[in-house]
Parts: structure tokens; sequence; C-alpha cells
């Protein structure tokens, strides 16, 4: 019997990423609708993979559709499927994600998009496993598994009569939330180096690492988009560094890629000129915390665990941090850490 695939690799050691982690593990093992909440680029699509490879179901297919993607004809159609001859254009039929998941796990994604049609066919197949395609007679039955995802939040839309609540009772058996890039920002180091050195490797050249000033910078940024707004700008940077033909560790982190001037071209509404006392958006927002105090307490806190794994041997947790023997006994000392 073949094993399991590993689940896709998911980076970070912040406490609400665990807890997301932890959480979408534990509830793989059940074979439930589930909801994923988070915003845009928090990754909640990777969470949704590794709930799939994790689960029972993990040998079937794993789909995915972006609900905002089509219209309601297309995601209907999409969805469920259709036969010849049901709509202008449908010269054959067609088989659905449902179809096409069968047996794996269907991934809703921005499932607050859906029309309320849409969400009453969803309710259907969710409640009974029927569904039928778009101008069928056919019942067919569907074995698949629905992961949601939504980056607005639904409990407020069906108060507001904007998304059904029976739909949301079906699909909320349990709702995992993937944190914010802002609620993590202690991922962000590792987060960028992977992402500018995975760009490296494809660019064959070399990744250095980022400069202090270069990670004060990316550390002090809210990241609106999140993980998929920093892996951007974390290439982005490493990409216009090399070909300046720059060398060493990255020093400038480029998060806005368009010129200074930009912002000065007029925009579509005349009402939309800037003033000529305006004073320029600020970008970069100040740090938000003392980047060098919380630094120094995550050398502490890995400093601390390799003594503890390697039984109080500074020569062996050195080596396990790719530390110098000296390095390792130099912070020893420095936060007084026990041998």
């Amino acid at each position: 019997m073949a094993s399991p695939p590993s689940p896709p690799e998911l980076i970070g050691q912040a406490p609400a990423f665990l807890d997301a982690l932890a959480h979408a593990s534990s509830a793989a093992a059940l074979d439930r609708p589930l909801l994923i909440a988070g915003e845009r680029g928090a990754g909640k699509e990777l969470l949704a993979a590794r709930i799939h490879f994790l689960s029972p179901r993990w040998e079937g297919p794993l789909v995915k559709v972006n609900c905002a993607a089509m219209n309601e004809e297309l995601l209907e159609s999409e969805l469920f499927g259709h036969e010849a001859g049901s709509f202008t254009g449908a010269s054959r039929r067609h088989h659905g994600r449902f179809e096409r998941a069968e047996g794996g796990t269907l991934f809703l994604d921005e499932i607050a998009s859906a029309s309320a049609r849409v969400q009453e066919k969803l309710l259907r197949v969710i409640e009974y496993g029927e569904y039928e395609r778009v101008g069928g007679e056919a019942t067919l039955e569907a074995d698949v598994r629905v992961v949601a995802a939504a980056n607005v939040n639904l409990k407020v839309q069906a108060q507001k009569g904007k998304f059904r609540a029976d739909l949301l009772d079906r699909l909320a058996f349990d709702v995992i939330t993937a944190p914010s890039l802002r609620h993590r920002k202690e991922d962000i180091p590792q987060l960028a180096a992977h992402f500018a050195a995975g760009l490296a490797h494809e660019m064959e050249t070399t990744f250095e690492g980022f400069t202090p000033d270069a990670m004060v910078a990316l550390v002090a940024y809210d990241w609106p988009g999140n993980v998929r707004e920093l892996k951007n700008a974390a290439e982005r940077s490493l990409y216009r560094w090399k070909i300046n033909e720059n060398i060493g560790p990255v020093d400038a982190v480029i998060i806005d890629p368009f010129p200074k001037d930009a912002d000065a071209l007029q925009e579509d509404s005349p009402d939309a000129q800037q003033q000529p006392d305006e004073k320029p958006t600020q970008r970069m927002p100040q740090p938000s915390f003392d980047l060098r105090t919380h630094l120094d307490d995550i050398e502490k806190k890995l400093a601390a665990e390799m003594l503890a794994r390697h039984s109080g041997n500074q020569r062996r947790a050195a080596d396990a941090l790719k530390l110098t023997y000296d390095q390792m006994r130099g912070i020893v000392r420095k936060y007084r850490l026990s041998a």
C-alpha cells in the first residue's frame, strides 16, 4: 500500500501559525465539511491542501475552485457540470468539479462570492450528497469532502442575508483561521529568506541574505497582502539587487515596484489630481515593535532549546545552530543560560 504524500510545506514558528497547523491537522481526520477563514494571501489554500493530504481521502483528487473568478452561470456549470444543449455553446456534456473530485476533496475558495442559487445547490449536495447537472434530470451522488474558504466574515454576511445561514451551519462544522502576516511577524525573516533563496536558485545565482536594515524594513511593513505580498517583495528585491550587479546581502527592499514619480500621473478622475501642497504618501511605516529585542528573544529561545536537546553540551548545540563554539559560549554568557 502506498504511503500518504507529504502535505505541502508551511513555514513558520509563530504561535498563531502553529495553532492553525495543529487545528488543521486534527480536523483533517474527521470526514466533515470545514471552513477556513482568513485574509487574502494568508495561506488558506495551503491549509486546505494540508487537510486533504492528512485526511483519509489523501489518495483521492484535490480539486480547487475560485468562486470569485466566475459568474453565476459559469460557476454553477463548473461545479455541477452540464448536459449537451443545456445552454448556448453547450455542445457536449461537461463533467463538473464535484464529479472530478469524487472520492477526494473539493476546495471552494472565496465561497462568499457564490450566488444564492449556487449556495442552494451546494447546501443540497453537502446535506444529502445529491445534485443534478445543469440542464439534466438524472440525480447524481457525490462522495466528496467540501472545504470552503472565505476572506470575509460569513457569520456577519449571513446575519445581513447575504449568505445562507443553513449553508454556513453545514460548512462551519469546524472553522480554522489562517493568521494574517501582521499577527506572525516573527516568521517574516524566515519566510523572506525562503522566497528569495527560491528565486536565487531559479536564477542560478546566490542569495547571501538580507542586511539588518533591509530586514527591519521587511518586518516593519504591515503586509496587507500577507504572505503572497511578502513573497513578491522578497523575490523582487533579490531580482533588482542582482540585475543591478550588486554583491553581498540584499540591502534594498522593494515593496512598491512603481517608480517614485508614478503617483504624480493624473488618475482617471480629474478630481483625483494631487494638490501641490500635499505630502507624498509614506510607503514604509516605522517599526511597530523593537526588532532587536525580538531577535534577541529568538536567539535566546533557540540556544536554550538546542542546549536542552543536547543535554547541555555547548559544542554540539553550536554545531546544530551552525555556530562556532566561542559564539555559543558568548550566547550562553549573554543570556545567562544554564548548561
